[in-house]
């Protein structure tokens, strides 16, 4: 695709996908949601090749390192080509157990839980996710 040598970090971050809008890019560098080095930097900020950047969205903790230079929007297959994922395995595996956390149901009609159902509840939540967070680090 078209590389470029001058390029704004918000019109980086938008091609590689990272966000879904450039105005959203822009917001989160304004806001301090994007780092180099420790430190916040503009939208405007000029991006070169091997800067590594930290981005905050959400939850959601990325490190990428930059590889190639790119203009336009691009398929996500394509975009894994213009920068390297170096985001820690501990905060890929935590925001990922945000959402394999155990869906409690009651049955319509049920009525509120009791103090007693509440404690119930509230220890197999605890359970899970001590259970998870014990099975990442037994691994190392």
């Amino acid at each position: 695709m078209a590389e470029k040598e001058k390029l704004r970090i918000d019109k980086y971050l938008w091609a590689i996908r990272i966000f879904k809008t450039r105005t959203l890019a822009s917001d989160a560098c304004k806001a301090g949601r994007v780092k180099l080095a420790g430190q916040n930097i503009k939208p405007s900020h000029e991006v070169k090749l091997n800067e590594v950047y930290n981005i905050s969205k959400g939850p959601e903790r990325k490190v990428i390192m930059v590889t190639g230079l790119l203009e336009m929007r691009v398929d996500a297959k394509t975009a894994v080509n213009y920068y390297e994922d170096q985001t820690p395995v501990e905060d890929r595996a935590g925001f990922q157990s945000m959402f394999q956390a155990p869906q409690l149901r009651r049955d319509r009609g049920a009525g509120r839980p009791t103090k007693r159902d509440r404690r119930e509840i509230d220890d197999l939540q605890q359970d899970f996710f001590e259970k998870n967070t014990n099975s990442e680090h037994s691994d190392e």
